[in-house]
Parts: C-alpha cells; sequence; structure tokens
C-alpha cells in the first residue's frame, strides 16, 4: 500500500472501501498532486491530478454518498449546517467540500443542500516553497514594509496554497502575520492548531467573517500584515481600505482573469484608489499556481 501523507488520509478514511482502494492503488505522483476527488450518486467517481482526469471504477450509491459526508463532518451535522446553506463546507485539514442537490430555501435564502446527488472534495495542500517566486514583490525592502498584494485567478489555481506559504515566510521573516480565515482553508485549524506550518509569529481568527475580523485583529493583535482569501463583498472593501489606513498592510485574493475583468468587479475600487502595490494573476498552465503575469499598480 502507498504511504499517504497524513492531509491525504482525513479524506481518504471518509471515503467507501472501493474508492479508497482504487485512490491508495493509485502511482505517488498521482496521489501526491491529487487536486479534487468528485463523487457522483449513481455515476463513477472522478479524480483530478497531474493535469489528467482519472475515472474510477463502480457507482456510488445514495447511502454512500450521505456516509461519506457524515464522516467528513464527523457526524456534527449542526456544526456545519449554516456553511452548507452557502454550498460548501470546510472540514478538518482545510479541505472543501462543495455540495449539490436540493436547496432548501427560506425567506429566499438557502438554509441547506438535501437530497445529495455529488461532491466535490477538492484537497487543500502545504506547498512549502511556492511563494519563492513571488517573494521580490512581497517586501519594501527600503522600508521594510510588506506591500500589499492582490492575488487573483480563476478558481483551482492555487490561489490560497500561495497565501498559505506567504504566510510562513513572512513570519519566518520576523513580521507579524494575522490570518482572517473566514472559511477555515488557509490555516486548516482543528482544536485550535493549525494543520499546517506557519513559522513562528501568525495569529489564525478562524471561521469569522473577514469584513468583521479583519478589524478585529488589527486592534487585538498589532499584525504587521494581514491576509486573507476570496474577498468579494462590499464590506470587505471597507475593511481592507481600514487595514490600509492603520497602517497594517494585506494580501488577499480574488477571483478573475485580467486586469480589466478585475477592475470591472468590486475590487476595482480598491484598484483605482491604487491601494495594492501589485496584482499577482495565477494560472493553471503549465501548472497549477503558475505565475501568468505581475501588475505593478
Amino acid at each position: 500500500m502507498i504511504n499517504i501523507r497524513s492531509h491525504l488520509e482525513k479524506i481518504i478514511g471518509c471515503l467507501p472501501p472501493d474508492i479508497r482502494r482504487q485512490l491508495e492503488e493509485q502511482p505517488r505522483e498521482i496521489l501526491e498532486s491529487l487536486e479534487e476527488i468528485r463523487i457522483y450518486k449513481e455515476r463513477p467517481a472522478q479524480i483530478f491530478a497531474a493535469g489528467r482526469r482519472i475515472q474510477l471504477d463502480g457507482f456510488t450509491s445514495h447511502d454512500s454518498i450521505n456516509s461519506i459526508l457524515n464522516s467528513l463532518m464527523k457526524f456534527s451535522y449542526y456544526a456545519y449546517e449554516e456553511d452548507m446553506g452557502n454550498g460548501f463546507i470546510t472540514v478538518d485539514g482545510g479541505h472543501r467540500v462543495g455540495i449539490c442537490g436540493k436547496a432548501v430555501v427560506e425567506n429566499g435564502k438557502v438554509r441547506l443542500i438535501r437530497e445529495i446527488s455529488s461532491l466535490n472534495i477538492r484537497r487543500s495542500r502545504e506547498v512549502i516553497g511556492c511563494s519563492d517566486k513571488i517573494q521580490p514583490y512581497l517586501i519594501d525592502w527600503k522600508t521594510r514594509q510588506i506591500n500589499n498584494i492582490l492575488i487573483a485567478s480563476p478558481p483551482g489555481c492555487g490561489k490560497t496554497t500561495l497565501i498559505r506559504d506567504i504566510a510562513r515566510y513572512l513570519s519566518e521573516e520576523s513580521y507579524k502575520v494575522a490570518i482572517c480565515d473566514e472559511r477555515s482553508e488557509i490555516a486548516g485549524v482543528y482544536n485550535g492548531v493549525s494543520s499546517y506550518r506557519f513559522g513562528p509569529m501568525v495569529d489564525v481568527l478562524d471561521s469569522c467573517p473577514k469584513a468583521q475580523g479583519m478589524k478585529m485583529l488589527i486592534r487585538a493583535m498589532s499584525p504587521d500584515v494581514v491576509i486573507t482569501d476570496e474577498i468579494g463583498q462590499p464590506a470587505d472593501i471597507e475593511a481592507i481600505r481600514s487595514c490600509v489606513n492603520s497602517g497594517v498592510s494585506v494580501i488577499t485574493t480574488v477571483h478573475g482573469k485580467t486586469q480589466d475583468e478585475l477592475s470591472r468587479g468590486i475590487v476595482g475600487q480598491l484598484i483605482n484608489e491604487k491601494i495594492f502595490n501589485h496584482i499577482i494573476i495565477l494560472t493553471k498552465s503549465p501548472k497549477t499556481g503558475s505565475v501568468k503575469e505581475v501588475i505593478n499598480v
């Protein structure tokens, strides 16, 4: 049997025996580069790794798909009920599980999802050193000030993995780093302990809305930089302004492919105000996390 790293074991251990066996039989390079496990009711499961799609044998029953989800949630359904209304949950290790099925709507808002038809388990990975290529843009070495950085890409291009390693690097450079981890994906905190290596000076505010959390971190933890993920609400924009106006640097991510596209979106206000020193755009080509472009704002 292939020796699977602990972060991956947490996922595989929740899968039915037939799927687990087929995953464990995959070559090491597939397991090491595993990105997604997609489970479909009454259809074969699929995995995405190393730029490949691999279809597994067999079909997943209704009972099995519910069992997978319950195992990932450690049978604490009510702890995840609010997250399910957003179409995904984040489980131990920072792995995100997308959920599709029948939406239950109350007062115009999705409250939860029932009759689960498919799951997309997106593996959270730690890639030590993946931020090396952008380190020249992170710090103004004349002033020792951390630059304000916006990292953009379509989904699945490695934004979260990159900012995770940025947090490690800046901490090891003796900066006080605060992570506002609204979806428990950046730090993968479980029982108060992160699943990843962050260095000596990283404070994590877990499961707190970004807009509120960024302001809390400024007041309570005196950080040099606040790192957060996937901004998209007007309140997030105002919180970033509050950070910068307080002398605290911000490194964050957003969905987008080009500077023009970003300028038309909600972060366009911050770009026009020249809040960010650099915009870094990622791509999947030739591999996930590749830097497509660095824009000096």
